[in-house]
């Protein structure tokens, strides 16, 4: 919510600072976000009246203006403005006025006729980013008097970051009540005139969706000057809290809106058929917006229609078929309460925000509508002329939202606060804040008023006061307890260890948005079932993301597109899988490398990344747990056929997946290097294996080397399998420390060199047991996978 301060102070004016009241307002929960002058800084510029003109002599373009300022003689000014013209009264900055951008002003030539100073537009002011013309002050405008003094732009513009709950603040006339609370002073009473009833005309109005509309309000306002100049003081104001002027029609409800907090429309009821009907969207039916988007109705929407078709998204926008212009003669001019669960969502459901619908969504005053058109009828008649009809109301009491006392015990508000407030005190914070409060046995019984709809119950009381007497004035009190730590599982590797071991392997941290293009997801994880958002913020946030390989692939590009070559990444997160008709979320670790595989440095030649480092990284993260699992050559529809490996348990359960990306999507996505990745179930990585101490033999160990020549597609895992499946209690390690292919090697076949490493607890191993276990081993491996001993 933005707003001027000069405005605010017309309502409530206490006599402290701008710096004051805002920190004031930050300390009563409506957090300020930023205070900004209402224009930028500039001097001598006064009201000037063009009283006469001619041609410029050399230039077509130009006129040799005669400008009354005030002083005892007019100036000769040069202006080549379209709108110039005698009488008009404009902005004229004098020699030695500085303009934004410390432009200074300076007597000179044009095309040799002097010039005493500069006509101004909005945009040479700094009131605006662009200008056609002169700014055109107001007929009555006082000649002389400083531009800064007549349109109060000595100002500033407070913007307030309000909380959902907050919607009574979303106008000057709810802040205006904190100030007015919080400095213990009197609100200024808006002074509203019930317009005189000068015609009978008024269009027939029904409600049948009363659960969404309990109460509407329509009249029918008739020879309005649709043309006819905003004041400039509305245009101003309306400047200051970011809208601009759109005409006298639209800009009164505007006004309306950020005066008091009341959603108004206007239709042009030359463009209406016959009566207004509230209800609810018919399937399929269509309707143009305002903002010239066309947008196709479910029959959850409700609507403004009448007659023929639909005429506005209620509560929302107006439809363009309806809309007022400089044509329009009679007005008819709504104002409803619209119930804020109807309300939720539905903006947002067709890629919409829009002021009415942040205020209808969070609540508005269902008693405010009968106050807000009278104050809309009273400045259109004002402004645009025009005669006012009665006002057609249709009300629902059922449907409106009802106002249930709360009740605040005395020895709770102590409890809480530490504090005893005064009776007195008490009741003039919450009268103060618009509530009705009445003494009963255990303290008071306070019904909170139509603008308040997040006060339901004694927390919500005691937060008034607190707030209101000032959190800073409480006393401060320290927490005593007694509490027991819990045991930590041993059973169970912390995540933020498995995520130190990736830092310290040169991963950086990401976090991406569970939200992800469908596109891209039917890409990595094709023919699973997607999840998609009722409401998506973007068609690029369409859907749940089945694979954290999605965030992680849009990162890479991100650092891609500006020079990062070397990439590695980590993410943890829930990735969502629909199964059947149930949701499941499953917490995931995923990883992605490209680039090359070290800094660039002395020590090392550069190479790029390839599998067996991705996978280096994954066994050490396994490495933490103390847990055995093997990667088992597979395929994955997003990785490459020939550098997949599924990752599984020693009991044969999934964990994850490891491979290159696919060529074909890194052509497609256009990465144009080779991307590693990798996604682990968390749940089954993070569970340890509780180590136990095993006694030492005192017998001496023995190595034997074995040499072995096996089918090329052999993995290395399954050789060492096999031995580990020999049962033989004398070996307690296996590993490899040599794979050869080429000379002397039959082509289609490999040389994979063993260590074995045998001992026993009771014995010391002689030569022929040694033998015999190394024979058994040979024999078995023949059997399982022809492997042969290597001459």
């Amino acid at each position: 919510m933005k707003l001027s301060e000069a405005w605010l102070r017309e309502r409530v004016n206490p006599a402290i600072s701008t710096d004051e009241l805002v920190a004031q307002l930050t300390m009563a929960g409506l957090e300020v976000d930023s205070v900004e002058p209402a224009a930028a800084v500039f001097s001598g510029v006064v009201v000037g009246e063009v009283v006469a003109m001619e041609q410029h002599p050399d230039a077509d373009r130009l006129r040799v203006c005669t400008v009354n300022t005030g002083e005892q003689e007019p100036l000769q000014i040069v202006c080549g403005a379209a709108n110039v013209r005698v009488g008009l009264k404009i902005p004229a900055a004098l020699v030695g006025a500085v303009l934004p951008g410390d432009f200074k002003i300076k007597k000179s030539k044009l095309r040799g006729v002097e010039s005493f100073g500069m006509l101004c537009s909005e945009k040479e002011l700094g009131l605006a980013e662009e200008a056609s013309g002169l700014m055109e002050l107001a007929a009555g405008a006082p000649v002389g008097v400083d531009i800064r003094d007549y349109l109060t732009l000595n100002d500033n513009l407070i913007e307030v970051d309000l909380t959902p709950n907050r919607a009574d603040c979303l106008s000057v006339e709810g802040i205006a009540r904190e100030v007015s609370v919080l400095n213990q002073m009197d609100l200024s009473a808006l002074p509203v005139v019930k317009a005189p009833i000068t015609h009978s005309d008024e269009l027939p109005v029904s409600v049948a969706a009363e659960e969404a509309c309990p109460r509407y309000l329509g009249r029918l306002i008739k020879a309005v000057d649709a043309k006819a100049e905003t004041p400039l003081w509305m245009q101003e104001r309306l400047r200051r809290s970011g809208l601009r002027s759109l005409g006298p029609l639209v800009d009164v409800t505007n006004y309306v809106l950020l005066e008091i907090g009341q959603p108004l429309h206007a239709f042009d009821q030359a463009k209406l058929s016959g009566g207004i009907h509230v209800r609810w969207a018919h399937k399929d039916e269509t309707l143009e917006l305002l903002n010239n988007q066309s947008v196709q109705l479910d029959t959850d929407a409700l609507v403004i229609a009448d007659e023929q078709r639909a005429l506005a998204l209620a509560g929302i926008m107006g439809g363009s078929s309806s809309a007022v212009n400089d044509e329009t003669q009679d007005v008819f001019l709504e104002c409803a309460f619209f119930t804020p669960d109807k309300m939720m969502g539905k903006a947002r459901k067709y890629g919409l925000h829009t002021d009415s619908s942040h205020r209808f969504e969070r609540g508005v005053d269902p008693f405010l509508q009968e106050r807000a058109i009278e104050r809309a009828t009273q400045l259109i008649l004002e402004i645009a002329g025009g005669s006012a009809g009665p006002i057609a109301e249709r009300v629902s009491t059922a449907h409106l939202p009802q106002r249930r006392p709360v009740t605040l015990r005395r020895q709770k508000l102590e409890s809480i606060l530490a504090v005893a407030l005064d009776d007195a005190e008490i009741i003039k914070i919450f009268t103060g804040l618009g509530m009705t409060v009445e003494s009963c046995d255990e303290g008071w019984q306070v019904t909170p008023p139509g603008f308040r709809f997040d006060i339901s119950i004694e927390a919500d009381l005691i937060e008034e006061l607190a707030r209101v007497y000032g959190y800073n004035r409480l006393p401060q009190t320290s927490l005593l307890m007694r509490s027991e730590l819990s045991k930590a599982p041993e059973t169970v590797v912390e995540l933020d260890t498995v995520k130190d071991a990736l830092v310290a392997r040169d991963y950086q941290e990401v976090i991406t948005y569970s939200f992800v293009d469908e596109q891209l997801q039917q890409a990595i994880t094709p023919g699973e079932a997607v999840v998609r958002l009722q409401n998506p913020l973007s068609s690029e946030l369409a859907v749940m993301r089945s694979s954290l390989w999605c965030g992680l692939i849009q990162a890479a590009l991100y650092n891609i597109n500006r020079q990062q070559g070397r990439i590695r990444l980590f993410e943890s997160g829930l990735r969502f899988l629909q199964k059947q008709d149930e949701l499941v979320q499953q917490k995931m670790l995923a990883g992605l490398v490209l680039g090359e595989a070290y800094s660039e440095q002395w020590s090392e030649r550069r190479r790029k990344a390839d599998f067996f480092d991705m996978k280096a990284d994954v066994e050490g993260l396994f490495a933490l747990t103390g847990n055995e699992v093997s990667f088992v050559k597979s395929n994955h529809p997003a990785l490459h056929p020939g550098q997949t490996a599924e990752i599984k348990t020693t009991d044969g359960e999934h964990i994850g997946w490891l491979g290159m990306l696919h060529p074909k999507l890194e052509d497609e996505w256009g990465i144009g290097t080779q991307v590693f990745l990798f996604e682990l179930d968390q749940t089954l990585l993070l569970k340890k294996k509780i180590p136990a101490f095993s006694p030492l033999s005192k017998f001496p160990s023995v190595r034997r080397d074995l040499a072995l020549l096996v089918n090329e597609s052999c993995a290395v895992a399954n050789i060492v399998g096999h031995i580990k499946d020999c049962s033989e209690a004398a070996i307690q390690d296996v590993f490899v420390f040599d794979i050869y292919q080429g000379q002397g090697i039959e082509p289609g076949y490999k040389s994979v060199a063993l260590g074995l490493i045998l001992q026993d607890f009771s014995q010391t191993l002689t030569e022929p047991e040694i033998d015999a276990i190394v024979s058994r081993v040979l024999e078995k491996l023949t059997t399982e996978i022809s492997a042969k001993l290597r001459d």
